[in-house]
Formats: C-alpha cells, sequence, structure tokens
C-alpha cells in the first residue's frame, strides 16, 4: 500500500473504529446485530451487499463476499463483534465513548478486537475500491458471541450457512502483536491454540446448624479439598511442535538466551525451575511460555451457602482448563475425575459447560508465506515464528472443519508488552491510529499479495 494511500486512510480508519466501539457490544447480551448494520451501511457505499444472520435476537453477524475468478482459494477475513465488560469506575475515560486523543482509539474493542475488524473492512474496500484482479473470493465474516464461546457466532455460521462461510483459508485474532528481542521486532503468527475445557464441579454435603460442625457436611470444606488437590496437580511438560519452533525462533534472534532455553527443551521435567531463572533475565519471555508447555486448570468462579448461620449442603465451583494440541480434552476430564475420587465419587457432580480440542495448522502454505514477504518488506529485519495461545479464538470452529487459520493482527510495538497485554480485557484499552494505519497497509499488501 502507498503513503499516499495510508495518509488517506488514518481519519477513515479512526472514525470507523471510533464509532464502532461507541455500539455497546457487551457480551452479555451481545448486542452484535447493531455493528452488523453499522458495518453493512458502511460497505454498501462500496457496492458490497452484506448479509446479517441471527443466531437469537440482537445476537447478528455478518458476511460479506467479493469475488474472485476461482483460480486461487478463498479466503476468509474473520472478526468478533462482542466484547467483554467493562467497568467505567476503572477507566480513565468513557470505555464506550470511542475518544480519540494523543494518536490512539480509547474503549472496550480497540484491541480485541474491533480495531481488526477495522483494518479488515477498509482493506477488502480497498481491494474493491483499486479494482484487484483478485484470482480468489474474499470472505469478511463479523460475527457475534466469541467473548462467550462462540456457539452462537461462528459455530452458528458454520452450522447453518456453511456455504456462505467457509473458506480454505482463515485470518482472525490471536497473532501479529510484534515484541522486541535484542534489538529485532518478532512477529508471532498464531498457528495453534490450547483446547477449552470449562467444567462445573457441584459438592454435596449434609446442612446444618453454623454453631455445631461436627453435626454436618459441610460442602465447603469439600471443595476446598478439590481447591487444594487440584492446584497442587502438576500436569506433564509437552512441548508441541509449534512452541518448540517459536523457541528455536527466539534462540537464533536472541543468542544469550540460547543455553536457557536448550535447557529447557532438553529437560521437560525441569521446565518449571528452568523457567523461573530465565525469569530472572526475561520475565515477560518466561511467562509467556509457562503456560505453552503444560495443561493449565484454574478455578474462575465459586457459590456455595445462603445464611451466616447454616452449613450448606452444596458448594459449586467453575474452572477453566486448557489443555494443549494433540491431547483429548474428554481424557484430560477423565484424569481430573480420577484425581478427585477420594474426595468422595458420590458427593461430586460434574457439568460441561464447552469443550473443544486444540488445534494446530501447518505453516507450509502460500498464505504463510506471503505474511511473512510482506512483514519483511515492511519491518526489514524482523522475525517471523509461529506461536501457539492459550486462549481460544472462533479459529478452532474452522481448523476442525479442515481450514488453515492464522492469527494475524499487524501491530508494531507502541508500549511495553506486558503492559499493552494489561490492556486487552484490562483497563484504558487502546490501540495507536499509527498501528491502525500501518496494521492496514501489511494487512492488504499480504491478502493482495496471496490472491493476485
Amino acid at each position: 500500500m502507498t503513503l499516499q494511500i495510508q495518509n488517506n486512510i488514518q481519519e477513515e480508519i479512526t472514525n470507523f473504529l471510533s464509532h464502532l466501539i461507541q455500539i455497546n457490544t457487551t457480551n452479555p447480551p451481545g448486542n452484535e446485530t447493531q455493528a452488523a448494520h453499522f458495518i453493512a451501511t458502511y460497505l454498501a457505499k462500496e457496492g458490497l451487499t452484506s448479509e446479517i444472520f441471527e443466531s437469537a435476537p440482537g445476537r447478528g453477524s455478518l458476511i460479506t463476499r467479493l469475488k474472485g475468478t476461482g483460480e486461487k482459494p478463498s479466503l476468509l477475513l474473520l472478526s468478533h463483534l462482542d466484547v467483554v465488560t467493562a467497568n467505567p469506575k476503572e477507566w480513565t475515560i468513557d470505555p464506550f465513548a470511542g475518544t480519540v486523543k494523543d494518536g490512539f482509539v480509547y474503549g472496550r474493542g480497540a484491541i480485541d478486537m474491533k480495531g481488526m475488524t477495522a483494518i479488515e473492512v477498509i482493506t477488502l474496500k480497498l481491494l474493491k475500491q483499486n479494482n484487484i484482479p483478485l484470482k480468489g473470493d474474499i470472505v469478511l465474516a463479523a460475527t457475534a458471541d466469541e467473548e462467550r464461546g462462540g456457539e452462537r457466532g461462528a459455530g452458528y455460521l458454520l452450522h447453518n450457512h456453511k456455504d456462505k462461510i467457509w473458506c480454505p483459508y482463515v485470518l482472525n485474532e490471536g497473532g501479529g502483536t510484534a515484541f522486541p528481542q535484542n534489538g529485532k521486532n518478532v512477529y508471532p503468527i498464531q498457528t495453534a491454540e490450547k483446547g477449552i475445557l470449562w467444567f462445573k464441579i457441584k459438592a454435596k454435603g449434609t446442612p446444618g446448624h453454623g454453631s455445631t460442625p461436627n453435626m454436618a457436611d459441610n460442602a465447603i470444606e469439600r471443595m476446598n479439598k478439590i481447591l487444594t488437590k487440584l492446584g497442587n496437580y502438576q500436569p506433564q511438560t509437552i512441548y508441541v511442535p509449534t512452541l518448540k519452533e517459536f523457541l528455536t525462533q527466539i534462540t537464533q534472534t536472541n543468542p544469550p538466551l540460547k543455553d536457557t532455553i536448550d535447557h529447557l527443551l532438553a529437560n521437560p521435567p525441569q521446565s518449571e525451575q528452568i523457567l523461573n531463572e530465565l525469569a530472572q533475565k526475561d520475565p515477560a519471555l518466561a511467562e509467556e511460555i509457562r503456560p505453552r508447555t503444560k495443561t493449565t486448570l484454574t478455578p474462575t468462579i465459586i457459590q456455595g451457602g445462603m445464611k451466616e448461620n447454616i452449613i450448606p449442603s452444596e458448594c459449586e465451583a467453575v474452572f477453566d482448563c486448557r489443555v494443549l494440541p494433540g491431547q483429548s480434552v474428554t481424557e484430560t476430564l477423565d484424569l481430573i475425575k480420577n484425581l478427585l475420587k477420594d474426595i468422595g465419587d458420590q458427593k461430586l457432580s460434574y457439568e460441561i459447560i464447552q469443550i473443544h480440542n486444540g488445534s494446530e495448522s501447518t505453516t507450509q502454505t502460500p498464505l504463510y508465506e506471503a505474511i511473512k514477504s510482506t512483514l519483511h518488506e515492511a519491518d526489514p529485519g524482523c522475525v517471523i515464528t509461529p506461536t501457539l495461545t492459550t486462549g481460544g479464538t472462533d479459529s478452532r470452529f474452522f481448523r476442525e472443519t479442515g481450514s488453515v487459520c492464522y492469527g494475524f493482527h499487524p501491530v508494531r510495538p507502541e508500549e511495553p508488552n506486558d503492559k499493552y497485554e494489561k490492556r486487552v480485557h484490562g483497563i484504558d484499552e487502546r490501540l495507536s491510529i499509527e498501528n491502525l494505519v500501518w496494521g492496514t497497509s501489511v494487512f492488504y499488501e499480504t491478502v493482495k499479495k496471496f490472491l493476485t
């Protein structure tokens, strides 16, 4: 993309993102249909026709297609319209005002992921406006419900309208944010993500008076044993191919870390100790690696009791378990149940909230080569590496149906990465206008290179 085009889109993409943030799509309840109509109206001015599909009232997802000749496979530009909640009392500005100041667009969703929605929409518009001779279709989908698992968004569309949305290749969130290493920008491209196992354990007991604990069976105490048991569990360390390649790229980029990382790769059982040593040199990198080496199991919600002087007969807790690609999520749940057998099978019940196995895409594709080539042109001397993300994205729905998916939202460092990442789902989320424009130019050139 020429410098002139970059200058021309700065005001437009800034205003687009600001207005999109102003549409409050906090999930729940979502209200994504309003945001979908906003995008449809914008694209209609360029002669692009959109369809909006609702999985429930107000839960709309948008699909737009720009036709190519069919000589190359189609490409899906995927994003989600819903955002997580934001407490205005914690922010320095209104999280849903779309405030533009000091060279940044502020607001819930600026990074996750309305900023990328803006990049994809502007990219589609420019490709049409510039009459780029596409050899494959481009499908743009801005979906509902990703922040609650995606079943009412991407999952619904693939189940009910697969012919309109499915593509062999997908670009989505989850990667592309550079971090500096030894004077170079390293761009991790999301090629894999951990599996999701969200489940609830309900512990049962016998009620009684709080003043006579010996005459009752306290469900909260039983839950405490569960939390202790699972908290002390040490899962096996496993290095999946994506993580191995990521670590290899890091050692090549930053040779002083080579001995530590070689030691880590050669000694999986000692991973925690070695990562603690790495944290003395590079704490951000150590904590980036740690959850990618094994299953993680985190309690996120706990409820029990109804009155100060009543020993509760029930207590329940929700757990967020993330499982490596290649590991079975159902076998992981069986392992957890086995760990808790001595706490009393008959006193525990389990409920699965959401379940998906991990997924991984190969880097041996023309699209990955287009990403690498474009980034090297845009940021000479940079390093590109595949990465495994700990959180889930809608890419899993498409990998499960055979698509090759990459997380690729191009962002150059604009503040220390640990501070930047804390803004995602955090306070004062923001994206620089410079990165909005630069990211669009890189994304545009990548898509153009892949489909022409």
